[in-house]
């Protein structure tokens, strides 16, 4: 079983979306060649590294789990965020800007990457059921519910430590958002941005943390969103069926119950043509 698998990611300048059929698609910019997964076979979960707007690079790479527990990767790997091809056992993998996680099947975390500021000290993590990375700070989830998060805090983007009941988290740039069992939604980190403007979410079934936005789903299939708006990242109002979505640092996808996927925001660099997408495998 894949724990917390995923099906769409979204960085900061591309986006990958996994077939019903273990191939990977991908589009956008692909300089440091985070799309190049077009022989990937047999993949069980797609993870990509996010990066804000802010820094001066756009540089990210995309991280695949084979169904045997194996990992793959393509793209930038400045600090050996990529250096996961001798990983086994691996139930799910987060990525983030530079650094990669992966959940083995008894509950404890692998990493790999920079972890000058502390993101990949995880090694006394144990029995947790799903794991996300941002920028600069990793959070999991616990079997019992409960929330670690490691790294940059500055702005208290990992003060998760009262969290309870959790079934999903996800992290963004300097905020992080999690999914509790009623459906409803809680955040951490910086408000600056309004990404943190959750608390009246109800009837929750899957969120995802871009930059300095958060998307989540309802369970009658429509989208919230809040945040920075600046590129249309938030125009998701008017979606309908959606079961997943990814937000990136500018866009945000979402995935309809009939396998095609819909996205809004930057497209600078092609990451939202995804139009011609079909065959995505439901969560």
């Amino acid at each position: 079983m894949f724990v917390g698998s995923s099906v769409l990611a979204a960085g900061r300048r591309h986006s990958v979306g996994l077939r019903g059929d273990g191939t990977v698609l991908a589009t956008g910019n692909t300089a440091a060649g985070e799309c190049r997964v077009e022989g990937w076979e047999d993949v069980a979960a797609v993870a990509v590294g996010n990066v804000h707007t802010a820094t001066n690079t756009g540089r990210c790479h995309t991280v695949g789990l084979r169904s045997d527990g194996t990992v793959l990767a393509t793209g930038w790997n400045g600090y050996g965020q990529g250096e996961v091809t001798g990983w086994r056992g691996v139930t799910a993998v987060a990525a983030g800007w530079r650094h990669t996680l992966g959940l083995l099947a008894g509950g404890r975390v692998l990493a790999a990457g920079r972890g000058a500021e502390g993101q990949c000290d995880v090694e006394s993590w144990r029995e947790m059921v799903v794991l996300s990375c941002g920028d600069w700070h990793s959070v999991g989830v616990r079997s019992d519910g409960s929330a670690l998060a490691t790294g940059n805090n500055r702005r208290r983007q990992c003060a998760v430590e009262g969290w309870r009941d959790l079934t999903a988290v996800s992290a963004g740039y300097l905020h992080t958002v999690g999914l509790t069992a009623d459906g409803r939604a809680v955040a951490t980190g910086d408000r600056a941005t309004g990404a943190c403007e959750v608390d009246e979410w109800e009837d929750v079934v899957a969120l995802s943390a871009g930059s300095c936005h958060t998307v989540g789903v309802t369970a009658s299939g429509r989208v919230l969103a809040a945040g920075d708006n600046s590129h249309g990242q938030c125009d998701v109002g008017d979606w309908r069926d959606i079961v997943a979505v990814a937000g990136g640092s500018t866009h945000t996808l979402g995935l309809r119950a009939d396998g095609t996927v819909v996205a809004a925001g930057n497209n600078a660099d092609g990451q939202c043509e995804v139009d011609d997408w079909s065959g995505i495998r439901l969560p």
